[in-house]
């Protein structure tokens, strides 16, 4: 017989390996001189923000599927500006360096996201040092090198782009611990997109004006309605599809997958992008970066494992989820992010720069648990 609701789980999980990598080749077509051509990535960030505040404000104001949180000026002007400056950081910089390095290259360096969030956390305090997972981030950091030192089309203007921006995401991640959850106040999707990405766009509005308008005005750059309208809303499905994973998965599950779609997106890459050539030593050094990866969520599953209680099946956990969003979203609760399975997730486990927005509802998830024992 069918196990429907595990069938409709692993279908969840497909969406969202298809889309995350989708969004990703997506953004290098549009960006890369060879393809689309639209070298302009603050306007491209600045099109996904504005795409997702109208969507997220239509959401809440006019069809009130969400309601909205109880924000003050405060907590705004103290949280979400600041945590906003570095999520427009972290896009601009991550999508910049499609422009100069391979989307394979680019997703081997991500592996160093959990040495960034670490490394964050413990300068912020959110997180104490370990030696176990110290050694965990020396092979990453080791796996990376040597996966870049084997890189044929190694750019060092596009890797330090990519790594700013990660540590800016890791940054944004931490902020968003320590400001918002002090604040008592947990975003959902759609609130967040609500909040924050309106304050992204003003945010990128200055470099834009200083780096890419003078640009649009002197060269002949193509526009077309329906490539940017699909590639925008393939980064909103992105986000929305990540949510859906999040309430139907535990930890372990999420970073299976976010292993798999990782090899997936490397070798899709290599063939859509034949300019994106993979040495032996990339493969070399990017499997001994995963190794710590892999290493590093084994000790946050094992110190995130709580006693399970009786779970209920998914469809009336989907239904108990979206009417807490709808009458409490404004509530923080430690406990409302506990996985089915037994893990607690990290909000940087499901972060690419393609949906960071679902960190500041998941970042206490796990993280407030293990902020006393990992990163």
């Amino acid at each position: 017989m069918i196990n429907k609701p595990l069938v409709l789980t692993y279908f969840y999980l497909l969406i969202y390996i298809l889309l995350s990598s989708g969004v990703i080749l997506y953004n290098k077509w549009v960006l890369s001189p060879k393809y689309f051509n639209f070298p302009l990535p603050i306007t491209l960030t600045m099109i996904h923000m504005a795409f997702s505040g109208l969507v997220a404000f239509f959401l809440i104001r006019v069809f009130k599927v969400v309601a909205p949180v109880k924000m003050t000026f405060e907590i705004y002007a103290t949280c979400v500006i600041p945590i906003s400056a570095f999520f427009a950081s972290s896009l601009w910089f991550g999508n910049t360096a499609y422009l100069h390095i391979s989307v394979a290259f680019i997703q081997m360096l991500k592996a160093l996201m959990p040495v960034a969030t670490f490394s964050m956390g413990v300068m912020c305090g959110t997180d104490k040092p370990r030696c176990d997972v110290f050694l965990n981030m020396v092979l990453v950091s080791v796996g990376v090198v040597i996966s870049s030192y084997g890189e044929i089309h190694f750019n060092i203007v596009g890797t330090v782009y990519q790594v700013t921006g990660i540590f800016a995401e890791a940054l944004r991640l931490v902020l968003t611990q320590v400001l918002l959850q002090k604040k008592g106040l947990t975003l959902n999707p759609i609130t967040s997109l609500y909040y924050i990405a309106p304050c992204s766009f003003v945010f990128l509005f200055v470099p834009w004006c200083l780096l890419e308008k003078p640009r649009m005005a002197v060269s002949q750059i193509q526009f077309n309605f329906w490539i940017f309208f699909s590639n925008a809303l393939c980064a909103l499905a992105l986000n929305l599809s990540t949510f859906l994973v999040i309430g139907r998965t535990g930890a372990v599950t999420i970073r299976v997958a976010g292993v798999l779609k990782d090899w997936i997106l490397i070798a899709l890459s290599t063939v859509i992008f034949p300019e994106s050539t993979i040495t032996g030593l990339n493969i070399i050094g990017y499997a001994i970066a995963l190794c710590g990866v892999v290493m590093y969520n084994y000790i946050k599953v094992k110190d995130g494992r709580a006693p399970q209680l009786p779970s209920d099946s998914i469809p009336e956990r989907i239904t108990k989820d979206w009417k807490f969003e709808k009458k409490s979203s404004d509530i923080f609760t430690p406990n409302s992010g506990s996985n089915s399975n037994g893990g607690n997730l990290d909000a940087s486990e499901l972060n690419d720069e393609e949906a960071p927005l679902l960190s500041s509802r998941l970042s206490h998830v796990g993280r407030s648990q293990l902020s006393n024992h990992t990163a």
